[in-house]
């Protein structure tokens, strides 16, 4: 064993002996050998992948890289620095305009060429919504060219948004045109998005008549997303927009519906944009898409759209054309929001209508009614506040409401608007009986010349949805089974000289009256 163990070792030694003695030789071959390689074979070498890196190289690769953006970042945070010390001086209240100016000529001087990404910052987007406040108009102008091309990249910054809106704010007639351009083709992704919504809506709201049809012709069909110039002004309507350019329903159907759906799971629900979309669609859509869609917004989301015009049309809807279990989700929604509700311009008619036409009187007057009662006063002498009580005490007066109040409270959609106009007469005849349900069969014929008296009442065989319950028989239930007309009463005897001095009081104690009287 141990001659073999020498016998191995003498051939290691041998062979390393050997490789010592030929690789001078092969060196220089090679070196030859490159001095002499025809032209195809260099070129062949520069076209093959370079050695990777080792890991020495690597780690000196991303020590340079390292070092780089600490520099970088230390010249940012020395900007942000000098900044600050601009912005805490040129923001005090007792500084002069002349002295703010050139502090606002100076950060913005030092802010040129980096606009954009200072947009994009926590800090330093603040120091630049104050300079775009307070510098001269040709200062904004330079900083909205400078900014123009990354607006759709800052559309979806949580800190750049606030910029952006009260550069359209500041912005001409011009800029804004030029901003509603750039947004073309990017409308529904933006409405998808919780930042990029608000800018769109805040566009929405201060453009004109032809550029909201502008914001709001694509997101009908892939066709108008295309080619924008394809709806005029006149054809302000969906069903007037498709008649005129031959669109196939389902096409815009399908379309809609991709738009739509997407936004309302992720619950962004508050812009008026939405809420005009949602009102063709129904226009158009068949009864299965319509529930759906109504299934989706009779929850606590509906609070948040009854704030506009149209988000208010699209609650009394949901009401109107929801089932009981759909109603009585949207009325516990309301839960905690009835004053603010009631106070709105808007959000008082879905109220009206919930007074109107939901049976659960139970129901209305442990969430609704309990509420207004806590609040009676203000509400009487409230321009908005007194139109759900007026309501109850004279239905769908045009005394009290306006053509337009009247024409939402009457709103239909198509596809599920199928009753009989025979029975939209019948409940109308019913509900014109006044209060008191035993009374003798005079008492009721007075109610009815009592009412009846009154020309400037509206028919109301459009609320033909509104339940099985008589429209009488409710109004007594709110009205007198819940205490509500006993509060009133009280209401107008503690502040009858208050009341007649009041334009909107007045009217509430002149019901209140008529009331007394009738019964």
């Amino acid at each position: 064993m141990a001659a073999k163990k020498h016998d191995a070792g003498d051939t290691k030694k041998r062979k390393r002996l050997n490789t010592e003695t030929h690789e001078a030789p092969k060196a220089s071959k090679l070196v030859a050998s490159k001095k002499h390689k025809p032209d195809s074979v260099a070129k062949d070498n520069k076209n093959k992948k370079t050695a990777p890196l080792t890991g020495r190289e690597r780690r000196l690769h991303s020590k340079e890289l390292a070092d780089a953006r600490k520099k970088k970042r230390k010249r940012h945070f020395t900007l942000e620095q000098e900044l600050a010390r601009l912005w805490e001086k040129m923001r005090r209240h007792e500084i002069a305009k002349e002295d703010r100016a050139k502090l606002v000529t100076e950060a913005l001087q030092k802010m040129k060429g980096k606009i954009p990404e200072i947009a994009g910052s926590h800090i330093s987007s603040r120091i630049l919504q104050t300079c775009v406040k307070h510098c001269s108009q040709a200062e904004r102008d330079a900083v909205f060219e400078e900014l123009q091309p990354h607006f759709l990249t800052l559309a979806y910054s949580a800190y750049a948004v606030h910029l952006v809106k009260k550069m359209l704010d500041n912005a001409s007639k011009k800029q804004l045109a030029g901003f509603i351009s750039t947004l073309h083709g990017h409308v529904a992704p933006l409405l998808r998005h919780m930042v990029g919504s608000v800018v769109v809506e805040h566009a929405y709201e201060l453009a004109n008549a032809a550029q909201k049809q502008e914001l709001l012709s694509e997101l009908y069909s892939t066709e108008l997303r295309l080619f924008k110039d394809l709806v005029s002004l006149k054809e302000s309507r969906l069903l007037d927009v498709m008649s005129k350019l031959g669109l196939q329903k389902g096409s815009v159907l399908r379309h809609m519906a991709s738009v739509i759906q997407p936004i309302l799971e992720k619950g962004i629900v508050d812009h008026s944009i939405l809420h005009r979309v949602l009102l063709e669609y129904f226009s158009i859509a068949d009864k299965s898409s319509v529930t759906d869609i109504i299934q989706q917004l009779s929850s606590p989301l509906i609070v948040r759209m009854i704030g506009t015009r149209d988000g208010a049309k699209i609650g009394i809807l949901c009401v109107k054309y929801g089932n009981a279990k759909e109603r009585k989700k949207i009325i516990k929604g309301l839960k905690g929001h009835i004053d603010k509700t009631a106070y709105h311009q808007y959000g008082c008619m879905v109220l009206v209508c919930i007074l109107s036409v939901v049976d659960d009187t139970k129901l209305i007057t442990k969430v609704i009614i309990r509420e207004l009662q806590s609040i009676l006063k203000e509400l009487v002498l409230d321009k908005n506040g007194r139109r759900p009580l007026l309501q109850l005490l004279h239905p769908n007066s045009s005394r009290y409401f306006s053509p337009d109040d009247l024409a939402s409270l009457n709103l239909s959609i198509p596809s599920l608007s199928l009753k009989d106009q025979s029975e939209a007469s019948s409940l109308t005849e019913t509900s014109k009986v006044s209060l008191g349900d035993k009374e003798s069969k005079d008492d009721i014929e007075l109610a009815l010349n009592e009412v009846n008296k009154d020309k400037t009442s509206v028919d109301d065989s459009d609320l033909a949805e509104s339940g099985k319950k008589d429209p009488f028989v409710r109004r007594q239930e709110l009205l007198i089974k819940s205490g509500l007309a006993d509060s009133l009463l009280d209401i107008c005897i503690e502040s009858v000289g208050e009341l007649i001095q009041s334009n909107f009081g007045k009217e509430v104690l002149y019901e209140v009256i008529k009331m007394i009287l009738i019964l």
